[in-house]
């Protein structure tokens, strides 16, 4: 009898770490999202993670008849990207993320976290340097 309930919780404890790995570690989706940045802050409790959203072009409406725009919330954790992203409030930026089933606390409020940035204000700039057409 012994010998089973030392296997049954050597079982459990493998299938108990599969679970915590599944839910809080696997990346569930991957990609790329562009848009404006409209903050980018450092909050929480006790973890101080940093937190922003972009807007996107266009609209979404979760009720039929109602519109509100499409934002996109993200947390960051390297510090490189977080200088870049503290001065580009306001601007278009495109951002490579991973998405996970479940948030960790040290990991940021979001289950969406941002570990590359593509471009900074591209989309929308005018290029000031060019030429004025005089007609």
């Amino acid at each position: 009898m012994n010998k089973f309930v030392k296997i049954g919780i050597f079982a459990l404890v493998i299938i108990l770490a599969g679970v915590f790995y599944w839910r809080y570690y696997f990346v569930f989706s991957e990609g790329v999202k562009g848009g404006t940045l409209n903050y980018f802050e450092k909050k929480g409790y006790v973890f101080k993670t940093w937190e922003g959203r972009i807007v996107q072009e266009g609209f979404q409406s979760p009720t039929a008849g109602a519109l509100q725009s499409n934002e996109f919330r993200f947390s960051v954790q390297n510090e490189a990207l977080v200088e870049q992203l503290e001065r580009a409030s306001g601007k278009f930026v495109e951002l490579r993320y991973k998405e996970y089933l479940n948030s960790l606390p040290w990991r940021g409020a979001s289950e969406v976290v941002v570990y590359e940035i593509i471009e900074i204000g591209g989309k929308g700039e005018v290029d000031t340097e060019l030429p004025m057409n005089k007609n």
